[in-house]
């Protein structure tokens, strides 16, 4: 019998059988006695069986090769037989999988040989790894012995393994100290794998599959999709959502919705030809009012906001400041900590210092923990190796231009990394996911201390979780709270998306996932940022940034009949392009406008969190100064009568020209 692959067996039973015409005849020939193992490899787990006997006529056993998109399911038919024999891979990885149905002949012994490949594997023998397990089904035969069933991704189902000499309870014991197994709630037989989300691969690799391969991956994962370069991707994803025939080159908006949904389930957003939401499409919210932008908080203005103990003076008015102008750069080491939680903003100097203190002590604690981890006990932790993996791969391709983290062996990355390292111990549930480097990279560029920027960015993520759960909650949610803001501010746009497929808003999945991390510059996301942490005007602020981008893109996207393809291809190409100040004085227009309307839907009011009962016709009077009010808009530009900048750059307020600045400033 062929040696098994290399590797740590961790697992091994004999006497595990195919039953290749199982329920026709009990007699031998239907019988095939194999072993059964589980291996630990260097990078990782495979489940290996093959057959005790070395006398079977391989003709009649069909083998799929294995594909860098799925496991490929194929049908053999009598005249398939001798031909596919030569297509066959001689190496035994290639075989790796096994079809649903296979059939098996005993054939006469001939000189005690047995056919093998070149390298001495059996080419009846299969194997896969438990990151392509979907589930097992599990049963028990009438005769007393229990089997089960391997169903790997794309719903291809292995061969059932009978196990005659022994229970199938220990392989499964196996199985769970590698992955998490969960009874399904509508088969207590089918124990269903728990994934992790597998973010590893580079969006490049999937260019070199067919369509069909990237939309099943976009299906599974549009994380991976969605952080790569759209524009790239997009003719993929066109050719499998549309037809080839030119007759009909939109899919129904129902087909979509059905794609849209499984790709995001819970994903529920209008997708009606007629007008919907009519409650919201009758509002007229008026004229967007001019807003300008002043300087930057200097660093005089906030020592003048503290007392002689550190504790800041007026909490509400040094948020206002920030949100109008941001910080300067000097600043946001010190302020970024208050902003983002980590200090308490009503906290002396002298507690500041403690928390730090005990900040520090807990933190190396975490960091030992997966630093004092052995090479053999990482062997026996995948999910720390996958972490670990996931990291280097993430961290080498993280801001390489930015000088903080350009050039090898450079100590910025080996802080990120050592952060990311300590967030799998802090939150070993949620542990790394692909984009969660670039949510920590500004932070650590501007803390410039390991301890300040882990626990930053422990803030940041307790803001940010949801969006990298497994179940994409908080994605769900932030795309239909989008597309009630979108249709309020703009129905005809809102329908016109819809038209071409766009409804979906799903090309704003990245913006939200990194809050607009790769659409602005490194310097502007860092204004971006502190402006967002202030919580004003409004909650959900981020969400009025997209609708100010998507407005200040109706007109081109219009005018030029843009398509799905068009779309997806017009916003990816807005990276960097965008003017940070333009875009925050924009939104912010918005969100007057929304606070000053008197009829604001219920829907939209929580959206923004604000009370109906405090929005009156006259908040843009300017009478009230006093600051007291989050949802009376005026409270932000009264009472700072520090110089401004408007966004298209002029000083004082000075009027912007007629024409509508543009989003991509020349």
């Amino acid at each position: 019998m062929a040696a098994p692959p290399s590797g740590k067996v961790v697992y091994e039973q004999e006497g595990v059988f195919i039953h290749s015409s199982c329920g026709k005849n009990d007699d031998q020939d239907s019988l095939i006695a194999g072993i059964l193992r589980v291996i630990e490899k260097e990078n990782e787990v495979v489940v290996d069986w093959r057959p005790l006997d070395e006398t079977l006529d391989t003709s009649n056993i069909l083998c799929a090769g294995k594909d860098s998109s799925s496991v490929v399911e194929w049908t053999q038919t009598p005249k398939e037989k001798c031909s596919r024999g030569a297509d066959r891979p001689s190496s035994y990885e290639a075989e790796w999988d096994m079809v649903t149905t296979v059939s098996f002949k005993k054939k006469p012994h001939s000189n005690g040989d047995a056919t093998t490949h070149a390298n001495g594997e059996s080419k009846w023998s299969f194997l896969f790894s438990l990151t392509d397990l979907k589930s097992i089904k599990q049963n028990k035969e009438g005769m007393g012995w229990s089997y089960l069933v391997f169903c790997l991704k794309d719903d291809v189902k292995l061969p059932a393994l009978h196990f005659h000499r022994g229970d199938s309870k220990p392989l499964i014991k196996c199985l769970e100290k590698h992955v998490a197994l969960n009874e399904s709630p509508h088969d207590e037989r089918v124990l269903l794998v728990k994934t992790q989300k597998s973010l590893s691969q580079s969006f490049e690799n999937l260019f070199d599959e067919p369509s069909y391969g990237l939309l099943q991956k976009w299906k599974k994962d549009p994380y991976i999709v969605t952080m790569g370069k759209f524009s790239k991707v997009t003719n993929y994803i066109v050719g499998s959502l549309r037809s080839s025939d030119p007759s009909n080159q939109r899919r129904p908006p129902s087909e979509m919705a059905d794609f849209f949904n499984d790709t995001i389930p819970g994903l529920k957003i209008n997708q009606q030809e007629e007008p919907g939401f009519e409650v919201i499409t009758r509002i007229d919210l008026g004229k967007q009012p001019e807003v300008s932008r002043r300087e930057p908080v200097s660093a005089e203005e906030w020592a003048k906001n503290m007392d002689s103990e550190g504790r800041i003076l007026d909490v509400d008015y040094i948020k206002r400041l920030i949100f109008k102008g941001g910080l300067c750069h000097t600043l946001r080491k010190e302020a970024w900590k208050f902003l983002l939680g980590y200090f308490p903003w009503n906290s002396t100097k002298e507690e500041r210092a403690n928390l730090q203190k005990r900040k520090t002590d807990e933190y190396f604690r975490m960091k030992l923990q997966w630093k004092s981890v052995s090479e053999e006990q990482e062997k026996r932790n995948s999910r720390l190796r996958d972490y670990r993996s996931l990291i280097e791969k993430d961290v080498n391709r993280t801001d390489r231009t930015n000088k903080f983290y350009e050039g090898e062996d450079n100590p910025g990355l080996i802080l990120l990394h050592d952060i990311l390292m300590t967030y799998c111990m802090y939150d070993f549930d949620l542990g790394y996911v692909q984009g969660m480097s670039d949510l920590l990279s500004p932070v650590l560029y501007v803390m410039e201390n390991e301890v300040d920027a882990f626990w930053c960015f422990v803030s940041y993520m307790d803001q940010m979780h949801q969006n990298f759960e497994e179940q994409m909650q908080g994605m769900k949610t932030q795309l239909i709270q989008l597309s009630h803001l979108l249709r309020l501010l703009d129905s005809g746009f809102c329908s016109y998306l819809e038209s071409q497929d766009s409804g979906y808003l799903y090309f704003c999945f990245r913006w939200l996932l990194i809050r607009f991390k790769r659409e602005f510059s490194f310097q502007d996301i860092l204004r971006l940022w502190e402006v967002m942490w202030t919580e004003l005007p409004c909650q959900n602020f981020h969400l009025l940034l997209c609708c100010a981008i998507l407005e200040s893109e109706k007109q081109q996207i219009m005018d030029k009949h843009y398509g799905f393809n068009e779309i997806l291809k017009h916003i990816n190409e807005l990276s960097m392009k965008i003017d940070v100040e333009y875009i925050l004085c924009k939104a912010e227009a918005i969100s007057m406008q929304m606070m000053n309307c008197k009829e604001l839907p219920q829907t939209v009011s929580e959206i923004l969190g604000i009370e109906n009962s405090s929005v009156t016709p006259d908040s843009d009077t300017g009478e009230d100064e006093s600051g007291a009010e989050l949802s009376c808009p005026t409270s932000l530009y009264q009472s700072i009568s520090t110089p401004v900048v408007a966004a298209n750059g002029t000083r004082d307020g000075a009027p912007q020209t007629a024409e509508t600045p543009s989003l991509t400033p020349a």
